[in-house]
């Protein structure tokens, strides 16, 4: 693509709308009680899916709003600005469950799981993780064994957001032990209404307190062969392919919660007076809310120009067509970038904002301490950022040198 990137219309129009929605019908919506008892969101969330925005990249045929990935790095940066927790759900919904769906599914599977997806009316989540295999995803233990037409599965899945109230779950197991990780990892589609699913506990986290975070357990639960997603074999496939894009848009999550904690404080800075003026004429202040809007730009810029390599790729991986690997591999390393850059900016500039605000940026009611709270996550879900830098380390080790 050029150096250049410009938003279409199309795009600029659901910005606009999303933001108007946002701001307008969800922010009310948003009070303490979330934070106090932890429970699902379920008014936001349905008024939510009513607009539309749980399947915004996926085709409409399909029930989407074919916005792509551009739109939907639009929307988690739209909903993060208003809150992060929702931005959670969103994300474990559509970038980890509806998307690899669509992307590797058969016609048959994204007829019957897409639709209801799409609209809300069925909450997805993505279960990887275990107790003994967190940046170690290689080592997962939980088994998939086939049985005629079904698979058994056994074993438990840890930090899965959305788990304790999704209809639908993608969930790595392994299929051979022998073969590891390249060839022994397969993904399934699960129904939790299944027998064998069990939610065995809910983490009480410090932030993201609107996203609900679940332990679940699977007891010899049967699954149909045709629930296979992919090949059998290829599961770190699907999940590396939806984690790609889901790094990518975690990023344009992170711009829009630091756009938010920018806005309080230049807020906050125009109308708090000390030595006879706005602290927004102190020259220190002034250069910090610089700082602050010049991160965000150029962490913008870069989110969106790997969203559009992203959307070029997801295109090929959904019409079966093959992928370069070189193409692949840049789509992956500019994904890890944008996603450590963009986490790690947005808790700087979210510390700033509370060096600006002093006390009052500590303070209840004023929503940035609940910033500070939720920052830190984006640091460690979809890969820990010290995972990422391993993973561009080594790619730029392999290759010798640096290339764009």
């Amino acid at each position: 693509m050029a150096l250049e990137f410009e938003f279409s219309d199309e795009h600029k129009l659901f910005r606009r709308t999303l933001r108007d929605f946002m701001d307008e019908e969800i922010r009310p919506m948003i009070d303490n009680r979330f934070y106090e008892s932890e429970e699902f969101p379920w008014e936001p969330v349905r008024a939510m899916s009513e607009q539309g925005l749980f399947g915004v990249p996926v085709p409409p045929e399909y029930g989407g709003a074919g916005l792509g990935e551009i739109g939907y790095g639009i929307l988690l940066e739209e909903v993060s600005r208003v809150d992060t927790g929702l931005a959670t759900i969103v994300g474990a919904h559509t970038g980890i469950c509806l998307a690899p769906i669509y992307l590797f599914g058969t016609e048959e599977q994204r007829e019957t799981y897409l639709p209801p997806l799409c609209r809300g009316e069925n909450i997805g989540a993505f279960a990887l993780t275990e107790p003994q295999a967190g940046s170690d995803a290689a080592n997962i233990r939980t088994r998939a064994e086939r049985d005629g037409d079904e698979y058994v599965i056994n074993g438990t899945k840890i930090y899965v957001s959305n788990g304790d109230v999704a209809d639908t779950i993608m969930v790595s197991a392994v299929t051979d032990p022998a073969l590891g990780a390249k060839g022994g990892v397969t993904a399934f589609i699960v129904d939790t209404d299944t027998d064998g699913f069990h939610v065995s506990s809910k983490e009480d986290k410090m932030g993201i307190r609107r996203s609900t975070t679940a332990q679940i357990e699977f007891e010899d639960l049967r699954v149909p062969a045709e629930n296979v997603l992919g090949n059998v074999g290829e599961g770190f496939i699907v999940a590396l392919t939806a984690l790609d894009g889901g790094r990518a848009t975690l990023a344009a999550g992170s711009c829009g919660g630091a756009q938010e904690a920018l806005n309080m404080a230049l807020e906050y800075a125009t109308a708090r007076e000390q030595f006879g003026k706005p602290i927004a004429h102190h020259q220190d202040v002034q250069f910090r809310l610089a700082e602050m809007s010049t991160e965000i730009t150029t962490m913008r810029y870069a989110t969106y120009h790997c969203l559009d390599y992203v959307e070029t790729y997801y295109e090929k991986v959904a019409a079966g067509e093959d992928v370069d690997k070189s193409f692949r591999e840049k789509v992956s390393r500019r994904s890890a970038q944008v996603k450590v850059q963009a986490s790690e900016m947005a808790a700087e500039v979210t510390e700033k904002a509370c060096t600006i605000m002093g006390a009052r940026g500590l303070q209840e009611g004023y929503n940035l301490e609940k910033g500070l709270r939720d920052a830190p996550i984006a640091e460690i879900y979809e890969g820990t950022n010290e995972i990422q830098r391993l993973v561009i380390g080594r790619e730029l080790v392999q290759r010798g040198r640096y290339e764009w």
